[in-house]
């Protein structure tokens, strides 16, 4: 064990130890061992006193006491003091968060099962993290996946480095004992900084409630109760999968690189069909879709401090994401971060301030050949606050490639550059929507030069072609949703489901950024392209301009010229209209 690179990378992150078994070794055994310079394999524990203390409060309150929020949290911190930890690395009152949820926001029926039932099973699964671990380990050697190429990849337990493409695969147990750590604020927070990891013990959640007490951070503490609650009653026994993709920045044989914008301006690949959703909601998405995480660079953004917006919603109904915050650094301009597999089990209403959770949430979902949920997630982070800067070059650039670097599917991509590098497409044996080659007419790129009458001229003259395209854009997205619904669509034809990425809180253009998901969706051959507007208005002629744009059948390319020379003006100042009226004034 001790020799694991995987494993020595996380092992400063975890609160066990590695401890030899010398004393279970006969005297003879073990002088036999020295004289071979051979000593004996050291394994994962935890320390004798935590491990008793553990065995105590999983025998329950009538054997451990703890009955109340007051003395759980006294338990957490001798928890800690035995772990050699300090007090001074948790938040300020973060006892008095634990107190006031369990003591005072919690009823008296939800405390009994709490205190009598899952707690208990919570530590006995604390108890279990070291043997998890180890099999966790042992099976991946086992099950080592083999690229196309021949190359092995391993899938243990290990900081996801920057810049280094890999994957973490868990299983929902270990997962649970993991965040049961994160729970009882078990894991060291020194040094976490210095790696840009997230937080990821949960003090700073509790002490949320009690500093500025918000509704909306109560329901979130009760959306992970209610996760620990299921998970010890009926452990789940899938697998969930996290893996860092990467756009290498320096040339690379093996890996498409971070693009420049010639790729960009000379793509002839068409556009894929775009479906514009005014109601619903990413992850309650029918079809077999690649759900978009409006993420922070930090994996999980302020999901565990007083965040309430669509990444830490994300978290809360689906907690198992919580455990990436453990072993994935900040993400860089070129990478991203996609999770397959992660259960939900929350049912919520409001945003933000009037988030509630509203109960439990029975996940239906398939699972893969792999063990994992068919519930696909990929998170990329968008350019906060970026101002007149997100129209400048390297802004549209940078926002670009890092929706592309989400939306590819890194494991074909040999066959993706073997495309681009012929300069043409065809069809793939993915199932990737088939390029059409660009039209003789060029009327539809000149559209937004010609006068108001010509451009309704030219737009009438399109709308039976536009109208044939949106029964047929129609019809492939009620295949995608059947086959998903019969659980017969495969990884090759998953879509994205996506929405007003980057803006909100991030302050990005609606206009633009749509159609900055559309070119990356595109770019990366991805069959189609859902989008959820929540009912903003700000994308209220969404759904008529990409319709326009769609029956001209323009290519990656058209479009991402036009929002070149756009963007290039709205820079300069001479234009302050948004990208739709600009491009198409008639509308």
């Amino acid at each position: 064990m001790e020799e694991r690179g995987d494993l020595r990378s996380v092992l400063p992150l975890l609160p066990l130890v590695m401890r030899d078994s010398s004393h279970s070794w006969p005297r003879r055994v073990l002088e036999a061992l020295k004289a071979k310079s051979t000593g004996p394999e050291l394994s994962l524990s935890w320390p004798r006193r935590v491990l008793e203390a553990l065995k105590a409060m999983s025998r329950g309150p009538e054997f451990s006491g703890l009955s109340n929020g007051h003395v759980l949290f006294d338990a957490i911190a001798d928890l800690r003091k035995q772990l050699g930890f300090s007090d001074d690395n948790l938040a300020t009152d973060s006892g008095h968060g634990y107190s006031l949820f369990f003591d005072d926001l919690m009823s008296g029926e939800e405390s009994i099962k709490w205190f009598g039932e899952t707690l208990p099973s919570m530590a006995c699964l604390l108890m279990h993290l070291p043997s998890l671990l180890e099999a966790h380990y042992r099976d991946c050697d086992k099950s080592r996946e083999i690229e196309e190429r021949g190359l092995p990849i391993g899938t243990g337990l290990r900081v996801l480095e920057s810049q280094e493409a890999g994957m973490v695969v868990l299983s929902q147990e270990l997962i649970g004992a993991l965040l049961a750590c994160s729970f009882f604020c078990l894991f060291p927070s020194i040094g976490r900084s210095f790696r840009n990891l997230p937080t990821i013990n949960f003090d700073y959640l509790f002490v949320s409630i009690h500093n500025s007490y918000s509704p909306s951070q109560k329901h979130k503490i009760k959306c992970l109760v209610h996760y620990f609650e299921r998970i010890c009653s009926c452990m789940p026994m899938g697998f969930v999968s996290f893996e860092r993709k990467v756009l290498p920045l320096n040339g690379s044989s093996l890996h498409i690189s971070y693009p420049k914008t010639d790729f960009w301006s000379k793509s002839i690949v068409e556009l894929c069909p775009f479906k514009v959703l005014h109601s619903g909601v990413i992850e309650d998405q029918p079809y077999e879709a690649l759900e978009v995480d409006f993420a922070n660079q930090y994996f999980g953004g302020g999901a565990l401090h007083r965040g309430c917006v669509q990444e830490e919603i994300r978290f809360m109904i689906n907690p198992e994401l919580i455990v990436g915050m453990l072993f994935a650094p900040r993400m860089e301009d070129n990478e991203a971060l996609e999770i397959v597999g992660a259960e939900r089990f929350c049912n919520y209403r409001g945003y933000a301030s009037t988030f509630v959770f509203s109960g439990n949430y029975v996940d239906h979902k398939p699972l893969d050949i792999r063990g994992r949920r068919r519930t696909r997630i990929v998170a990329i982070d968008a350019l906060c606050h970026p101002g007149i800067q997100q129209y400048g070059a390297d802004c549209l650039l940078r926002e670009t490639n890092k929706a592309f670097c989400g939306f590819m599917d890194h494991s074909k991509c040999h066959q993706y550059m073997n495309i681009f590098k012929e300069g043409k497409l065809q069809d793939l044996d993915n199932g990737a929507h088939a390029a059409i080659s660009k039209t003789e007419d060029d009327s539809g790129i000149k559209a937004r030069n010609c006068s108001d009458r010509e451009a309704e001229a030219t737009a009438c003259s399109t709308s039976t072609t536009a109208m044939n395209r949106s029964t047929q854009v129609t019809d492939l997205f009620e295949e995608a949703k059947l086959k998903n619904d019969q659980g017969l669509n495969c990884c090759e034809n998953v879509g994205i489901a996506t929405g007003n990425w980057g803006c909100g809180a991030f302050g990005g253009d609606h206009e633009l950024k749509s159609m900055i998901q559309w070119l990356a969706a595109s770019q990366a051959l991805r069959p189609f392209l859902v989008y959820y507007t929540v009912g903003d208005k700000a994308t209220k002629r969404l759904e008529q301009v990409q319709e326009w744009i769609s029956s001209h059948y323009w290519t990656v390319g058209d479009l991402w010229n036009m929002m070149v020379e756009y963007s290039s003006q709205r820079y300069q100042g001479t234009t302050n209209i948004g990208f739709f009226d600009w491009l198409l004034p008639c509308l």
